[in-house]
């Protein structure tokens, strides 16, 4: 497997911090990092046009291999030109393996080394079974530009014995899907787990670096339910200390803004997450005096936009925290697609910022007069 195509090149890195500006060349285009992903699950960021996600600079979205492999089916996406040409993106796309969704399933999960068995209760009721060498054929056969390998992803709390496990299953199933993946155009990324164990956390490093030479690592089971400092604990000396410096470094389902800051504090490059759009569904947004819900009393007669300091479409288009109260009391579907694009524009703002300030050697600032603001209080 030639993965010549994909390379990440550091740009700049932060004197005070582990903070690094870097660029990832993919076929479809270059990547700018530090940079927030937004999630396409099902071929469409929820209520979004594609044109809209990219002109609130997105460089890169994300898709669901389970889902597109329930619906439509990875054969129909292939038939119509693969993914690009199915979601009308054409910049770069990266699909996760589907592993969380499949074991959120939970009772109806059976897991073997040879691969893992589940009803999809989601969809049609039907027995299904992955394999690694299945979970590649269809991220192949979706042509996204970065895959990921399957792996189990261990919740919190859980037993070291569990995780344990966890990180065999994932070790083994990294070297199958390294020997099944044969798309030249496609990287391959693999995933360190561990838990909240760092030696477990090394060991999956390890085991990835021996397997082969993944041109870049998802960091998974992270954001399952621990707090925030607990997480950072293993967290920032993995990237900071062991992790190559010469490959990204991907922290998969994290995506509050004051964890995006101290992410990129400790080395991380790439973030995705359903926060933005799934909150401001329901209401809430991200701002510089931190979440609002703006489903709250207190704004139904506040002509202010969302965040008088955003720069985004919803913030200077004329949009009230008034109207847009209204829209989402009234379940108006518009109320949460204005919430959704200004969340986005929101996070890919805050990583451009992040950017900026790492070349200019002030990331450390940066960091300090975020944690010191009031739009530190997200979560």
């Amino acid at each position: 497997m030639d993965q010549s195509l994909f390379k990440y090149e550091v740009v700049a890195e932060d004197p005070k911090t582990h903070a690094r500006a870097g660029i990832l060349h993919t076929p479809h285009g270059d990547i700018e990092t530090p940079i927030f992903m937004p999630v396409g699950t099902k071929a469409n960021v929820k209520g979004i046009p594609t044109e809209t996600v990219k002109d609130l600079g997105a460089q890169i979205v994300l898709a669901n291999t389970y889902h597109l492999a329930m619906r439509p089916g990875a054969d129909t996406i292939a038939e119509l030109g693969g993914l690009h040409d199915f979601m009308n993106w054409h910049g770069p796309i990266l699909t996760d393996s589907g592993g969380f969704q499949v074991f959120s399933h939970g009772d109806a999960v059976k897991l073997t080394d040879e691969g893992v068995r589940f009803i999809a209760t989601d969809y049609d009721g039907s027995h299904v079974f992955w394999t690694p060498e299945d979970n590649m054929d269809i991220a192949m056969k979706l042509g996204s530009d970065i895959c990921m390998q399957l792996d189990q992803c261990p919740g919190y709390p859980a037993t070291r014995k569990f995780v344990e496990r966890a990180v065999e299953l994932s070790s083994m199933w990294a070297e199958r899907c390294y020997k099944a993946h044969t798309r030249d155009d496609q990287a391959l990324f693999g995933i360190v787990q561990g838990g909240m164990h760092l030696d477990l956390r090394l060991r999956s490093l390890k085991h990835l670096e021996e397997v082969g030479d993944f041109p870049g690592y998802g960091i998974g089971g992270y954001s399952v339910g621990e707090p925030h400092e607990v997480m950072f604990e293993t967290l920032e000396p993995l990237v900071s200390e062991h992790m190559p410096r010469h490959k990204p470094r991907y922290l998969m389902g994290v995506g509050n803004p004051t964890t995006l800051v101290r992410g990129v504090g400790c080395g991380i490059d790439m973030f995705d997450c359903v926060l933005p759009t799934r909150t401001g569904r329901m209401g809430t947004a991200f701002s510089s005096q931190g979440r609002m819900n703006l489903k709250n009393a207190k704004f139904a007669k506040d002509p202010r936009p969302i965040d008088e300091k955003c720069t985004c479409p919803v913030c200077t288009g004329g949009y009230s925290r008034a109207l847009i109260r209204h829209m989402v009391t009234q379940k108006e579907m518009l109320g949460g697609i204005l919430l959704s694009q200004h969340n986005i524009y929101f996070l890919l703002d805050l990583m451009r910022r992040a950017r900026q300030a790492i070349i200019d050697g002030r990331y450390a600032e940066f960091q300090a007069e975020w944690m010191a603001s009031e739009g530190a209080a997200d979560f």
